[in-house]
């Protein structure tokens, strides 16, 4: 193991190192997974204010997109240099300019991070859908605002209600004044698969 790893160029030794690493937290971020702990804690989430976060994910800068979505994160560098070292490694006897290596490996990395997202949102999908009629199941249930929502139907917010015994996110819009976050919301009507109309509980009482 020494010898083969003294007779690497500085180059392929950092890109071994780089690749076995992103390998070996690959593997455990996928066990810990499986095994219901979900991604480790080690995707970085930014805390805004309620105000500004809702502007954000009304203007679509993605900050408070389902975790498929969301580009910058641990476990999408993980991926990509997964997906880089293997490649480079793999394809560095058959293709003699480094330029174009690194390229193509580049690309591979890009996309097992698309390919990766792309399966986080349609699990995320299910996770939110189920097999729940939203316009059957939605509509008279009571919850909670999650993300303040902006009067009159000038943004989205979020919203938590309770459905066949399930708490389940969703945006929400309202014809009334802004709702804020933690306040108590009936739905009164489903938009979408995806956005409710809510009003404001005037009693407080869920």
């Amino acid at each position: 193991m020494n010898t083969w790893w003294t007779s690497l160029t500085p180059t392929m030794q950092i890109l071994w190192g780089i690749t076995l690493t992103a390998t070996l937290v690959f593997i455990i971020q996928s066990i810990l997974t499986f095994m219901g702990l979900g991604d480790t804690g080690a995707d970085t989430d930014f805390d805004v204010p309620d105000d500004v976060g809702a502007d954000i994910a009304h203007d679509g800068t993605g900050l408070d997109a389902d975790p498929g979505m969301n580009l910058l994160t641990f476990r999408n560098f993980v991926n990509f240099f997964l997906g880089f070292g293997w490649s480079a490694i793999l394809l560095r006897d058959s293709i003699s300019s480094n330029a174009l290596l690194y390229l193509i490996a580049g690309l591979v990395g890009i996309a097992l991070v698309a390919a990766v997202m792309w399966m986080f949102k349609w699990l995320y999908g299910m996770q939110q859908s189920g097999n729940i009629d939203l316009n059957k199941s939605a509509v008279g249930c009571q919850g909670q605002t999650y993300l303040t929502i902006p009067g009159e139907r000038s943004g989205t917010g979020k919203v938590q209600i309770t459905i066949q015994g399930a708490v389940r996110e969703y945006e929400a819009v309202t014809d009334g004044d802004a709702i804020k976050t933690g306040t108590p919301i009936k739905v009164t009507e489903v938009i979408n698969n995806t956005i409710l109309l809510v009003e404001e509980l005037q009693s407080g009482i869920i």
